[in-house]
């Protein structure tokens, strides 16, 4: 088995951030909401504690999600799910964005907060 440098590791998880941190942005352009380093939505630097998608109290209206992206072969989805939900916020929705090399950009929710965000109008 092939292990990967550390600095490899974590410049693949600071690419998944940034593709996530962009996705928003481009989501919700119309709410004039900035993107990067000191802006409503940045990515956050490897090795710190919180959410890895730092959104400010600006992109918080507008964005219910606390974010953990994890870009690896293997995940522990159970280990993972308890880390995002950990650093989620009351009143928030954690949400699990994982991948792997060559593969589609997934995410993961509670049922419930699912069916809520999508409930139809009655």
């Amino acid at each position: 088995m092939i292990k990967i440098k550390t600095a490899s590791a974590k410049a693949k998880g600071r690419m998944l951030q940034k593709i996530v941190m962009l996705a928003l942005w481009y989501k919700y352009k119309g709410f004039d909401l900035e993107c990067g380093i000191d802006g409503d939505i940045s990515s956050r630097e490897m090795g710190q504690s919180g959410t890895d998608v730092r959104l400010s109290p600006k992109a918080k209206k507008y964005i219910p999600f606390d974010i953990e992206c994890k870009n690896q072969e293997n995940i522990s989805i159970w280990s993972c799910l308890e880390q995002c939900e950990k650093n989620t916020e009351e009143n928030r929705i954690p949400l699990l964005i994982f991948k792997r090399n060559r593969s589609k950009i997934y995410a993961c929710i509670e049922m419930d907060e699912l069916l809520k965000l999508v409930q139809l109008d009655e």
